[in-house]
């Protein structure tokens, strides 16, 4: 962590984003190659085989206009690319196709939970290159990567601690994944950062000399890598030397960055127009288009459930939309129905919580990739609990069932039957088994102590009522219940 600081950091972030189109940005060969075998999904246009052109992903195009618009950014009418030059195996064409001076994706800004606003200056899309695998004394190539449609999302340096570069990173692959525009499997590289890190002297108006590291694949990773350059930073200044420009790595289990090269400036890559496509025309109707089909966003979900959910819960289920969209489901059936505000406030909430402390558990975790519960269970669940048919326990007993195959097509009245966990809530029939528990000779002794003033027998008393009622009686019936008869008698 980052002790007092001497020093003001500042970071500037570059986000890799893999559009999940169905082929490569100039091919038309399968653009998702997890799990496959090496070059396995690779054409002649990605060899850079002689006379091989690339022909332009009318998706990928579409899907960054809805990356730009849900990152409140303008979208420009016209943009081109740009040929980057550089020698290095994983792009055999000596070059990557870029946007370097007209991008598609202007000036936006991204919102954090806390209100904070991260200025973008700009999204350009690009194909990506492909991957190394380094060993000992040598390297192996694996081109399934290369020219899968990304998008480059540039921030501006507005991002001064290791938590907000965190919290940026991690809303920014939320908003790309509820958008639809990238599957955002960190582990296989569908979001990757590059971070740039500069200190100066608190107040100083002129950055430091920055260092960017490149291709952290993980929200923890980004705010360790920040606080380690911090530190690794602030002591060569302490000790009088000069920060250089360069590119570093991160080694996670190390817990480091080390140096890799000096950072190329732009002249370095020889940009140039990109030849073989021309540049990309919009109107205003296809970004209009796309506007209107644009789904709910995490700022929408706050926004309709931030008022029920306390944001501590709400921030940990918007890791995951499945959960979120079935709380939109409940809200809008239960205000389709014109439901007392208190009781649906009060229903959906208990749902977040069942939702935050059972599937989220660990030992739960997978049944995140289980179909979930219908609307109409969940909500007869909440009614069942509300009518004090069903304790916590049982109702969260319940809600497990409704992910057991034999059970998750069942009505939920019928699942609780079956499981034997709907609690007695007659009055008569309480009072009846109340009534043989305190004329029992056994339990005699503890009749005489409560009415000697021995407050604590009556748990001991409820649990010989529960026993009884073979767990059916409701808990908090029979204590009342308990209460007004030893009193009377």
């Amino acid at each position: 962590m980052m002790t007092e600081q001497k020093y003001e950091i500042t970071v500037g972030i570059e986000c890799h984003v893999q559009l999940a189109t169905k082929t490569k940005l100039f091919s038309e060969v399968d653009n998702d190659a997890r799990g496959k075998e090496p070059n396995s999904c690779v054409s002649p246009v990605e060899y850079a085989l002689p006379g091989m052109l690339p022909r332009l992903n009318h998706e990928a195009v579409i899907m960054a206009i809805r990356a730009g618009l849900a990152l409140n950014s303008s979208i420009n009418l016209v943009s081109r690319f740009d040929r980057k030059h550089y020698f290095y195996p994983d792009s055999p064409k000596g070059y990557q196709i870029t946007q370097m001076y007209q991008p598609i994706i202007g000036a936006g800004f991204v919102e954090l939970p806390d209100g904070k606003k991260i200025r973008i200056e700009h999204a350009h899309l690009e194909g990506d290159a492909g991957k190394l695998t380094h060993f000992d004394h040598y390297s192996l190539v694996d081109l399934n990567r290369a020219d899968t449609p990304l998008i480059e999302i540039v921030s501006m340096p507005d991002l001064h601690s290791a938590k907000d570069a965190h919290d940026y990173c991690k809303e920014l692959w939320r908003i790309m994944t509820f958008a639809g525009v990238c599957l955002g499997d960190l582990y296989n590289g569908n979001m990757r950062f590059d971070v740039n890190i500069s200190l100066a002297k608190k107040g100083s108006e002129k950055l430091g000399k920055r260092a960017e590291i490149k291709n952290l694949n993980s929200f923890r990773s980004v705010e360790r890598a920040i606080e380690y350059e911090y530190d690794r930073q602030s002591k060569m200044l302490d000790a009088g030397e000069v920060i250089t420009q360069e590119t570093r790595g991160w080694n996670d289990a190390a817990g480091k960055t080390t140096s890799q090269r000096s950072k190329e400036e732009a002249q370095d890559y020889r940009y140039m127009p990109e030849p073989d496509i021309p540049p990309i025309r919009l109107s205003e109707q296809q970004i209009a288009e796309q506007r209107e089909c644009l789904p709910l966003l995490p700022s929408d979900y706050r926004k309709t459930l931030g008022f029920i959910i306390p944001s501590d819960i709400l921030e940990i289920l918007l890791d995951y939309k499945n959960l979120v969209d079935k709380l939109i489901e409940l809200k809008t059936a239960y205000d389709t129905q014109e439901i007392d505000k208190a009781i649906s406030k009060s229903a959906i909430l208990r749902i977040s919580n069942l939702f935050a402390s059972v599937l989220l558990a660990e030992e739960n975790s997978s049944l995140l990739n289980d179909p979930l519960p219908t609307k109409n269970q969940l909500m007869d669940l909440n009614t069942m609990i509300f009518k004090k048919e069903l304790s916590s326990t049982s109702a969260k007993e319940v809600f497990l069932r409704f992910f057991d195959p034999e059970m998750r097509f069942k009505e939920t009245r019928t699942i609780a039957k079956e499981l034997n966990l709907i609690q007695e809530n007659d009055l008569g029939a309480v009072e009846k088994i109340v009534d043989d528990v305190l004329h029992d000779p056994k339990n005699a002794q503890a009749v005489a102590d409560f009415k000697a003033g021995s407050e604590k027998v009556l748990g001991f008393l409820t649990g010989q009522v529960m026993k009884a009622s073979r767990g059916k009686a409701n808990p908090s019936v029979v204590q009342e219940v308990l209460r007004q008869k030893l009193k009377n008698n």
